[in-house]
């Protein structure tokens, strides 16, 4: 019973996560970004709605009595909606970029590296239940 629970939730939060990033996938940092920002700038909630992942891991942690590893799952995805809403400001509404800063977005990324969640998160679900 137990098993199937956890095989559910991990299921359907992967099922999540590739939405996410389907729709975020880009070769370069600020690809991601650009393709994020046409969403910010239609409305705040489009945006905030466009990451389902992020409700999951709030259900969830109730769901689990806000175990430790629900609520690091919690923290991850805030730390990320945040981190993306800062950099969306940062450079498209304030346009005021280092030149650091615009290096490392314009840098291509691994195709790797927006499958990491599927990784990481489910083993959090699991620690969770």
């Amino acid at each position: 019973m137990i098993n199937e629970l956890i095989l559910n939730y991990i299921l359907l939060f992967i099922i999540l996560e590739i939405y996410e990033i389907s729709w975020q996938k880009a070769p370069s940092m600020m690809g991601m970004l650009i393709r994020m920002q046409k969403y910010y700038n239609k409305s705040i909630f489009l945006f905030l709605l466009m990451h389902p992942t992020f409700y999951f891991s709030i259900g969830f942690a109730m769901l689990t009595d806000y175990s430790i590893a629900s609520m690091l799952l919690v923290l991850i995805k805030t730390a990320d909606i945040a981190t993306k809403i800062l950099l969306i400001e940062q450079v498209f509404t304030k346009r005021e970029l280092s030149q650091e800063l615009s290096l490392i977005l314009l840098a291509p990324i691994n195709g790797f590296l927006p499958y990491i969640g599927l990784t990481i998160y489910p083993i959090l679900i699991a620690l969770a239940i």
